[in-house]
């Protein structure tokens, strides 16, 4: 959104707004230009939305501030938008215990296999309490993945650290 300055504004109207943000009413483009020059100040249009535009007086220089701002802060807001397939896909990390009930473990794996159809990554994770159930974890990872075969293949290896175990599936 582009902010106006002194002639760029084309209305033949504007509602204008003084130095300290009082309003002083509706103006023809003129007679707000030739009050701006007469105070050496710069008349600013900040949206183009309304009709009459509302116009405000500021200190000569800071209309060209306050464009540079708005272009910046519509920068900033655009690169957070993600942009299609380059952008960095969100990851579902679904959390287990080495020592996972039956039911839990199915109604795990129901969302597992859920996000996977949907096409969205999914990050396994198997906690363990200790180095002694680390091998518990991995092979609740080997089960998972051999029940969400069809619906996915893991982008890594099962990586085992001291306190669990943990693989990324892709759907595919």
């Amino acid at each position: 959104m582009a902010v106006l300055i002194n002639e760029q504004i084309k209305a033949s109207e504007v509602v204008l707004t003084g130095l300290h943000g009082e309003n002083l009413g509706i103006f023809s483009r003129e007679e707000a230009l030739s009050m701006a020059r007469s105070q050496g100040l710069d008349l600013v249009c900040t949206s183009l939305m309304s009709s009459p535009p509302p116009c405000s007086l500021v200190a000569k220089g800071k209309g060209k501030a306050l464009s540079q701002q708005k272009k910046a802060a519509a920068g900033k807001a655009d690169s957070g938008k993600p942009a299609g397939k380059n952008a960095k896909e969100k990851v579902k990390e679904l959390r287990f215990t080495a020592h996972i009930e039956e039911h839990d473990y199915d109604t795990k794996l129901r969302q597992a296999d859920k996000h996977l159809r949907s096409g969205k990554p999914v990050q396994l994770v198997v906690r363990a309490s200790g180095a002694k159930e680390a091998a518990v974890a991995k092979m609740v990872l080997e089960r998972l993945l051999a029940d969400l075969k069809e619906t996915g293949v893991k982008e890594t290896g099962i990586q085992t650290s001291g306190k669990g175990s943990q693989v990324k599936v892709n759907p595919r």
